[in-house]
């Protein structure tokens, strides 16, 4: 509907073009002195003939950089490495952990204290379940190693090694628990 109004009806094309040449034509025969005064092209507003633009030899420099670009901390080949074996620490730790506790829940010897794991202490969904913990915490780790912080990059392993040493603690507490 919006199309259909939007063009122009044919008979209102028709008037306008036909009513066009008549106003032209009787601006110009009542006003003749105005016609011959202007010139028959615009004059153009920028000369033809321009020097070339030298360099003066005192020419402003652009302005120095305020403060320098921040480079960010990258990590070490030492580091990296330190850091693999504990993220594999950390992900053992917690795969020995869910092995022990699916353990102690099946038999019988006891239950799930951590209110999130819960509902995973039952099944087989308990070892990918304590996966998410050591992978936040390796992801930390990684975000502390490269931190602008000089305190936070002297302590970038504790989470990690924390994170493992708490499941190795766990996984001999349920174990003890069984036997």
């Amino acid at each position: 509907l919006l199309l259909i109004c939007a063009v122009p009806q044919a008979d209102d094309t028709a008037k306008v073009v036909n009513d066009s040449p008549a106003v032209a034509s009787d601006s110009a025969t009542k006003e003749p002195i105005l016609a011959a005064s202007l010139p028959s092209a615009p004059a153009p507003k920028v000369k033809a003939d321009l020097e070339p633009i030298a360099p003066t030899p005192g020419a402003v420099q652009p302005f120095l950089a305020v403060k320098p670009v921040i480079v960010r901390p990258r990590e070490t080949p030492r580091q990296r490495k330190i850091w693999y074996g504990l993220a594999v620490a950390a992900h053992s730790g917690a795969a020995f952990d869910a092995w022990s506790t699916h353990r102690a829940v099946a038999g019988g010897y006891g239950q799930e204290a951590n209110p999130f794991l819960r509902p995973y202490a039952g099944s087989y969904a308990i070892y990918a379940a304590t996966q998410v913990s050591p992978a936040v915490l390796d992801l930390l780790g990684k975000r502390m190693m490269v931190s602008q912080h000089g305190w936070v990059r002297k302590i970038w392993w504790l989470p990690q090694a924390a994170g493992a040493s708490v499941s190795f603690m766990s996984g001999a507490h349920n174990v003890g628990v069984v036997h």
